[in-house]
Formats: C-alpha cells, sequence, structure tokens
C-alpha cells in the first residue's frame, strides 16, 4: 500500500498510471476490476473504455508488462509420513510468466524500488503464522518453507503469496496435512527393521 501510495479499499486500478477516478469508474462498470482485466481486453475495447492518447497507452502497456504474473505449484514433501513434532518440508516453485523484470512502477515512491515476495503459511482458525520467508524473484525460483508439525490429526493451513510493491498479484492455496502420532522410541529404533 505505501509504495503504491494506496489504501486496501481502492482499485487496483488506481496504480495504474494516467487512471483518474472517471476511468476507474467506467472500468468497474464494465467489470474491469484487476490490472490483469485490463491486459485481456481486445485493444479496440481498451481505448474506447480508456480513452487515452497514445502517449499515456505506452504508460499503461509499460506498467502491464511491468506488473508480475507469477505461476506457484508447491509440494509438501513426504505428504502421508508427516508425524507430529517433526519438521514438515513444504517446497514452493515459481515461475513468473513475463520476461520483463526491472524496478517497480510507482511515481509516488521516493526512490527506487525491487520487487519483494512473502511466503507465508498461517493457520486462519488460530490466526497464526506458521512459517515465513522473504525472497527476491527473477524468473525461476524453488523455495522450502519448514516448520514443525502439530498435534496429531487433520489440519487446514493456507499458503500465501504476497508481493511488497503491487497491489492485486497476491496468491493463496488452502491446503491441508494430515498429522499422525510421534515415533515413540522403541519405534524409532533398529527394532522396526
Amino acid at each position: 500500500m505505501c509504495t503504491q501510495a494506496m489504501w486496501s479499499k481502492d482499485s487496483y486500478l488506481k496504480q495504474l498510471p494516467h487512471f483518474t477516478p472517471e476511468i476507474i469508474k467506467r472500468c468497474e462498470e464494465k467489470e474491469v476490476t484487476t490490472v490483469f482485466d485490463i491486459m485481456e481486453l481486445e485493444d479496440e475495447d481498451r481505448n474506447k473504455l480508456l480513452q487515452l492518447d497514445d502517449k499515456q497507452m505506452a504508460d499503461v502497456a509499460r506498467f502491464c508488462n511491468r506488473y508480475p504474473n507469477i505461476e506457484l505449484t508447491y509440494e509438501v514433501t513426504d505428504k502421508d509420513r508427516v508425524r507430529s513434532g517433526h519438521p514438515v518440508h513444504l517446497v514452493v516453485s515459481l515461475e513468473r510468466e513475463d520476461d520483463v523484470v526491472g524496478p517497480v512502477i510507482a511515481p509516488f515512491f521516493p526512490q527506487r524500488r525491487d520487487e519483494g515476495w512473502w511466503l507465508v503459511v498461517g493457520d486462519p482458525k488460530t490466526n497464526s503464522l506458521i512459517s515465513i520467508k522473504r525472497l527476491t524473484l527473477q524468473q525461476k525460483a524453488k523455495v522450502k518453507l519448514d516448520f514443525v508439525a502439530p498435534s496429531p490429526g487433520k489440519h487446514t493451513y493456507v499458503l500465501y503469496f504476497m508481493s511488497d510493491s503491487y497491489m492485486g498479484c497476491d496468491q493463496e492455496y488452502k491446503f491441508s496435512l494430515q498429522v499422525g502420532e510421534a515415533d515413540s522410541d522403541s519405534e524409532s529404533g533398529s527394532d522396526s527393521d
């Protein structure tokens, strides 16, 4: 919010250059509410809706080309063998769909700013932070988040992928873990061979 000089209640379109309240209102009336919606419009429809001159449209295009579109996949390593009190490893793969990377376009931010991202695992039921990692992303990255498995039973978490620079490109994924009983000392010894 600080980087883009916006409030969380503001339209995501406000961060686009030359987007006045009138343009944002026209867009919302046509159910165009995100930067991705702007990108998906046909050129003729976009020109008619935005009513900007060529230089202004070039600024909008530059912003849209820089706006992050990131594919995220994740997997819990050895998901079927998670035991209470043992480490859980969540591997997250990230790949940028576009190949334009550079400083954040944020005209109201007082200095150059590079994109930063946060990967967070949270438990919405208890409003708890389980694991967190900050990263920068060029084209691809593989990140491992570790946390300790809780008490036995089924637990539901949310994986959040959040930008510290742009509004409207955050992602969240709900996943569940079936946690087994902790290994007792007699089971973890050489008796199990």
